[in-house]
């Protein structure tokens, strides 16, 4: 399993939000590059990227931070947040971003996320942001109608590879992963999942691994000390 360690960017910052919640963010640093230099540091290979002011506004106004994460480290790079247009897709494409993830437009646009796959394949992901069973959208500022699973089987038919699912409930709350959201997840569908939200401990990271998932994303665990990012790539290995 792979270990994405994450940084969320707000005005160029590295920050944390706690349960998605605007209102509640606290910044760890204001050079996210010395972040991504850590991670390096503990052995990551893979970076989660995530333009927060993208994911409301529907722009990149933190793209010229990504590309300078992924020129300055070299890890393996995704990223999401207010990616709503295949001209967005290409510019970060051309900037070497590995994965792009499409979130509230796969909600609103099924036909964007099919055509973008096409175009792309693997380097497309879809982000499923999940509140009460249902898919949140807008930077999780909005819950839409569909259910998540149902969602994610269409994802899995239009040929989405990778599925990064999180349990907005569980998110920067350090409470520990929903491990029976996953458990289901990966019994359903044949797809790359990635765990995102509450991973907190070592168990979780060997529970996660244990079920064979493809990836698991550590944030506030990570920034508040209480997770060795080392130990979980270890672990996940």
């Amino acid at each position: 399993m792979q270990i994405f360690p994450a940084i969320d960017l707000y005005e160029g910052k590295a920050v944390r939000l706690f349960k998605g919640d605007y209102a509640q963010m606290t910044v760890y640093n204001e050079n996210p590059v010395e972040v991504a230099r850590d991670f390096v540091a503990q052995g990551a290979t893979h970076l989660h990227l995530v333009d927060l002011e993208g994911a409301r506004s529907g722009e990149t106004p933190n793209f010229e931070t990504v590309r300078m994460l992924k020129a300055e480290t070299g890890l393996f790079c995704e990223v999401g947040g207010g990616v709503r247009s295949h001209e967005v897709i290409d510019r970060y494409r051309a900037a070497g971003i590995d994965r792009i993830i499409l979130g509230t437009a796969a909600v609103t646009e099924p036909g964007f996320v099919e055509e973008a796959v096409r175009r792309h394949g693997e380097h497309i992901a879809v982000g499923v942001d999940i509140k009460d069973g249902m898919v949140a959208v807008k930077g999780w500022t909005e819950t839409s109608s569909l259910e998540a699973f149902d969602f994610c089987e269409n994802m899995q038919k239009i040929g989405v590879k990778t599925l990064i699912c999180t349990e907005i409930s569980r998110d920067g709350a350090m409470r520990g992963t929903n491990l029976a959201l996953y458990r289901e997840l990966s019994k359903r569908f044949s797809l790359q999942i990635v765990a995102s939200g509450g991973v907190s401990s070592l168990e979780d990271v060997r529970q996660l691994a244990a079920m064979e998932l493809y990836g698991a994303i550590v944030g506030k665990a990570y920034y508040t000390g209480a997770l060795s990012l080392r130990e979980a790539i270890e672990v996940a290995r």
